[in-house]
């Protein structure tokens, strides 16, 4: 492998901006010239690169990421015909080389803001509009499609994740209620999907909505696309959403109640997840765990 490409803690490789410049140079010189720089904060599962000020490079991070080239090039511009608001849509893809293991994108780069950023008044018309995004893509034709699994699950059942979820549970029994979140899970996991299978974005977080004026206005990163169980796509009830507009984006879905069952076991495991793998479970990430967890309780809790 390349000198300049090395792996972080976690297995994943870390790219060099020279390494990038050299991959555009031999594969596409018509952009040579155009500046290239790093994307903070950087994603998990590619290592993400401005080019001049219209395009996106996305780079793999490890083996098991690299499939969703291929899925995203076959699919995203399906996709993107029939959807109301912008999507990332591929324009060229590059090869594997002696610089860099693995194909890899050039996308068009989309500007706005990441929805967290959203001030809390804006969340009931943003809670609408993401409803109404979804019931887009979920009545898109799924023929040929690719269908939800390994290695993230997302689209299918969240009992995959069984095992971790009950573990990171008993791990953090002296942080949350441990028997509420119990229950939470075991409730979850007692249904599945039994209509037919749609389009599911499948990390629909606040990081991969971008909004303009207060108004969303993309969707991104739609690694994980599939078609499969939607209650993935619905977590961001708990991430983003308050009372009022969560109440908003339930109504505009219209889902049966094991639906959104599933979907707060979703939410359940991630936050677990993260928090169970803070270093400092006193810092601001680990508190908004905290926090999420404590939203899902509640309102499982109330509606017991």
């Amino acid at each position: 492998m390349n000198k300049s490409i090395t792996l972080d803690a976690n297995g994943r490789l870390d790219v060099s901006i020279d390494t990038v410049s050299a991959l555009i140079r031999d594969q596409f010189p018509a952009w040579s010239d155009l500046e290239i720089a790093a994307v903070q904060p950087g994603g998990w599962d590619n290592r993400t690169f401005r080019l001049g000020d219209d395009m996106l490079i996305r780079l793999p991070s490890a083996e098991r990421y690299v499939p969703a080239v291929e899925r995203e090039h076959a699919w995203l511009p399906l996709l993107a015909s029939h959807l109301s608001i912008p999507i990332p849509t591929p324009i060229a893809k590059g090869n594997p080389s002696d610089k860099y293991p693995w194909n890899w994108s050039v996308y068009n780069w989309i500007k706005g803001q990441t929805a967290d950023k959203l001030d809390q008044r804006s969340l009931p018309e943003f809670a609408r509009d993401v409803a109404d995004f979804l019931l887009e893509l979920q009545s898109i034709d799924i023929a040929g499609a690719p269908v939800a699994g390994a290695p993230s699950y997302r689209g299918c059942s969240p009992k995959a994740y069984d095992v971790d979820t009950r573990t990171y549970i008993s791990n953090l029994k002296d942080l949350i209620d441990a028997d509420d979140a119990l229950s939470v899970w075991e409730d979850a996991i007692q249904t599945e999907w039994i209509n037919d299978p749609v389009w599911v974005h499948a990390d629909l977080s606040p990081q991969n909505i971008l909004v303009q004026n207060e108004k969303l206005h993309a969707v991104i990163d739609f690694e994980g696309v599939c078609v499969g169980d939607p209650s993935c796509d619905l977590v961001l009830a708990w991430t983003l959403l308050d009372t009022k507009s969560r109440t908003i984006f339930k109504e505009r879905l219209s889902l049966d109640d094991d639906t959104w069952s599933r979907a707060r076991g979703w939410c359940l495991w991630k936050a677990l997840f993260s928090l169970n793998n803070s270093e400092d479970k006193g810092n601001d990430e680990a508190l908004k765990r905290k926090i999420i967890i404590e939203e899902i309780l509640c309102e499982f809790n109330e509606l017991a």
